[in-house]
């Protein structure tokens, strides 16, 4: 099929990563898809790229998305990446797309849903009680948006709790976090316009931060709310604090967003631990993502 790849100007350039875009148009200039390329950029993960492949439902099976990855796939290898990642449903096109075009599955996503609208008031009362009940040495705090200036130094050093989250077969690497960093991820939520509430787990001797967990709400607060991450420090975990800071997050949706109608969360299925969490909290699976990595070195 005549057509050809542009590539585009994609402003979208932080500390951390830059995006890549191409275009896939036909001669009259018709858009048929496009591809976009995350080069991570960050310390500890110079290695990796994402991809993110679209093509117009009509326009499959027609060499399209070809196209598009080999334009991407190339400017991963100039850039010097060592891994590729994508992520598409189970089941769907794109799921058949990367496996056919040498991408291999590496980890398994499960997606569930907390309905805050399901009229159980005996879920919501359990879940505030949860919330409610005190962790001898430990206590709950809260904040909107970026962190306040007093815990931006433990809360920074508490991100090390999602090192070894499972990521099974994933080329992922290690982050490194630092203030700066925990300040852009708040600034970049705050730019698209949506609300981050984060809930963390203190410890009482100290008042470092020693885990916690992040909700992202849309500007309007309704439709359906996203958990970022969710992890506890190594040397504090086995004291309930995951499934406790969980649902406070869940508690503070209810009473700051009264319209929202639920709470998405997203766990690799080999995350046994935080699965057992999200049921005993009552989230409901929805649907499996799975994530693909093409290696080129």
């Amino acid at each position: 099929m005549p057509m050809r790849v542009t590539a585009l100007t994609d402003p979208d350039r932080t500390s951390s990563a830059h995006r890549l875009a191409w275009l896939a148009h036909a001669d009259d200039g018709d858009p048929l898809g496009s591809v976009f390329l995350r080069v991570f950029t960050r310390e500890g993960q110079e290695h990796l790229a994402e991809l993110e492949v679209n093509v117009h439902k009509a326009e499959r099976r027609r060499g399209v998305g070809s196209r598009l990855l080999d334009a991407a796939v190339n400017a991963a290898r100039q850039a010097g990446r060592r891994s590729v990642v994508a992520q598409a449903d189970a089941g769907t096109p794109g799921d058949r797309f990367l496996a056919a075009h040498g991408f291999r599955k590496v980890l398994t996503l499960t997606y569930a849903r907390f309905d805050l609208n399901d009229g159980d008031t005996a879920k919501a009362a359990e879940t505030a009680a949860t919330a409610e009940r005190p962790h001898p040495g430990y206590r709950l705090t809260s904040w909107r948006g970026t962190v306040p200036e007093e815990l931006a130094g433990t809360f920074a050093a508490s991100r090390r709790a999602m090192d070894d989250m499972p990521m099974d077969d994933t080329d992922y690497g290690v982050v490194v976090w630092d203030i700066e960093r925990v300040r852009s991820v708040a600034r970049a939520v705050a730019d698209r316009g949506e609300l981050l509430t984060t809930v963390a787990a203190l410890d009482a001797s100290d008042g470092s931060i020693v885990g916690f967990s992040e909700l992202v709400v849309p500007g309007d607060g309704k439709g359906d709310g996203t958990h970022y991450g969710t992890g506890v420090l190594p040397e504090h975990r086995g004291h309930g604090l995951g499934r406790w800071m969980k649902a406070e997050s869940i508690r503070l949706a209810r009473t700051d967003h009264p319209a929202l109608a639920g709470l998405v969360t997203d766990t690799a299925d080999s995350n046994t631990h935080m699965r057992r969490i999200n049921d005993a909290l009552g989230y409901v699976p929805t649907h499996q993502a799975l994530e693909y990595q093409l290696d080129l070195r």
